[in-house]
């Protein structure tokens, strides 16, 4: 790509934004006195995913390396905010329950994150704005997606 093509403009700004975005999120989160925002999301995840998933369902659903993924499952389920036992058809492979405890803290810190979105990113960009990034990302998604099925 040249340096002018406005794909790879797009990109670098979409690396910085979302770099300073999360950066900004954390400290807000970690000035409330919160946990982590990736505690957040693996609690989410797991509250969608009906309570329980193979660690290796949640990294791929967190994009997250199964090395980070198993040591982020450890720290929580030294919280019990998860449980982790093996699978029923496959003792090989560890799948994690969120807590009571865990349903309670994702609900608690969500005030705290939804506060943090606004502030640091909803709050810059109009409706508008927000709208046509939404369908940029389906197509970047939409993209990525098709790409991976080519690759099996």
């Amino acid at each position: 790509m040249r340096e002018d093509d406005p794909g790879l403009r797009a990109w670098s700004h979409f690396l910085g934004a979302h770099a300073l975005a999360l950066r900004a999120v954390e400290a807000r989160l970690k000035a409330a006195g919160q946990p982590p925002l990736a505690w957040y999301d693996v609690l989410l995840e797991l509250e969608r995913a009906d309570g329980r998933l193979r660690i290796g369902e949640l990294g791929d659903r967190l994009v997250v390396e199964p090395y980070n993924m198993t040591r982020l499952v450890d720290r929580l389920e030294k919280e019990k905010l998860l449980r982790r036992e093996p699978a029923e058809d496959d003792a090989r492979v560890a799948v994690v329950t969120i807590t009571d405890k865990g349903k309670e803290l994702r609900r608690s810190i969500w005030p705290h994150y939804r506060r943090a979105i606004r502030e640091v990113f909803a709050d810059a960009i109009t409706d508008a704005d927000a709208d046509a990034m939404v369908r940029a990302m389906k197509k970047v998604i939409a993209h990525l997606r098709e790409a991976r099925t080519d690759a099996s």
